[in-house]
């Protein structure tokens, strides 16, 4: 995955005497940075390359407080441009985030001009904003229309006429009760609910108002038929809720019940996985400090007294730098890497341990 143009493309000058020059050599450099890429990429005959066209730079959102660098996100979008030209030419792939997030945001800031998916600097994207991002990543993979489960049972007949995506057996009718054993072969999303990070505002769950992904990616539904009257739905003796015969006939959404067992056992992948990601950021920051500094230095991977005291000369005049010097002093020891990565691996074991769908007795008692 290939990805460039936010920062290539410059900040304050847009606002300058000459904008427009600065526009185009702004452009220029990235292209030049990019071909010396590309040339590498082409002696890599057998991976497989994806031009990804950046998020926006929003010019749009009326934002309190925020100057906007006019004509920013033009520059970003003859970048994008220029990698789907090379995309074609090279025969890699190409997807966009840049042209349908402004189309978002354009489309929502008809209705409030303060909206915007790409934050409050109009750069980086609150959490709807990422899962936009990884709607349309989805989307672009073929991901639209991938149900978690569609269960439809005939309460009358104790048949499954539809399983997609699972298994349904030993339907029972007993009394008014209706239960049967559901094995799914996927688990549902858990959108998020919490406005997680500094300074976020919103949730991951926001993004249902902007796109339809609970629709198209998250749709776990159970259809029961032939029943008349208030029903409470359990599953594994968990109450999941009340429904009438009318909204089960139609058919619920389970992805969107956040108490269902399923749920639960997806929530808790994600809880690792955030664990992971703090772990796994560490090594970014980590390969940053390499190649964003000590490389030019002259002390690529030198991890030793010397880089730190190069660094330390230098801290006060790079702020990237200072936030990331507590970092660099502990995992310039190869020992610690080497425990944090372990620590990794025992996470994403635990992940693949316990994401596997299992069988759910699901129960409809009338009420």
């Amino acid at each position: 995955m290939v990805t460039f143009g936010m920062n290539d493309s410059g900040y304050f000058e847009y606002n300058g005497d000459n904008a427009k020059e600065f526009g185009e050599q702004k452009y220029q450099e990235s292209i030049k940075n990019f071909q010396q890429m590309e040339k590498r990429f082409k002696e890599l005959p057998s991976t497989r390359m994806v031009m990804l066209g950046t998020s926006p730079y929003d010019e749009t959102a009326k934002i309190k407080d925020n100057t906007v660098f006019k004509k920013k996100n033009e520059t970003i979008k003859r970048i994008v441009e220029y990698q789907k030209e090379s995309a074609a030419k090279n025969g890699w792939e190409f997807t966009d985030l840049n042209a349908p997030m402004v189309a978002l945001n354009q489309q929502f800031q008809q209705k409030d001009s303060t909206f915007t998916l790409c934050g409050n600097d109009r750069i980086h994207p609150d959490n709807d904003g990422h899962m936009v991002m990884a709607y349309l990543f989805l989307k672009a993979q073929g991901f639209s229309g991938k149900n978690v489960a569609d269960v439809e049972i005939n309460a009358n007949k104790k048949e499954a006429i539809k399983s997609e995506n699972c298994t349904i057996s030993n339907i029972k009718k007993i009394g008014k009760d209706i239960s049967f054993d559901y094995l799914a072969e996927s688990l549902p999303y858990p959108l998020d609910t919490i406005a997680r990070g500094w300074g976020s505002k919103k949730s991951q769950a926001d993004v249902v108002k902007v796109v339809p992904f609970m629709e198209e990616m998250n749709s776990e539904i159970l259809k029961v038929t032939g029943l008349k009257g208030q029903y409470r739905l359990l599953i594994d003796d968990e109450e999941i809720g009340t429904w009438n015969a009318a909204d089960l006939e139609k058919g619920i959404n389970l992805a969107a019940e956040s108490k269902t067992p399923q749920y639960q056992q997806a929530l808790a992948i994600m809880h690792l996985n955030e664990y992971r990601w703090e772990l796994e950021r560490t090594f970014r920051e980590y390969a940053w400090c390499q190649f964003g500094f000590f490389q030019q230095q002259g002390l690529l991977f030198a991890n030793n007294r010397k880089a730190i005291e190069v660094m330390d000369e230098n801290v006060d005049k790079n702020m990237w730098l200072k936030g990331r010097r507590d970092m660099y002093s502990k995992m310039i020891y190869e020992s610690v890497r080497d425990a944090r990565q372990q620590e990794m691996d025992v996470l994403v074991s635990k992940i693949y341990e316990i994401n596997k769908p299992i069988i759910r007795k699901v129960v409809l008692r009338k009420i």
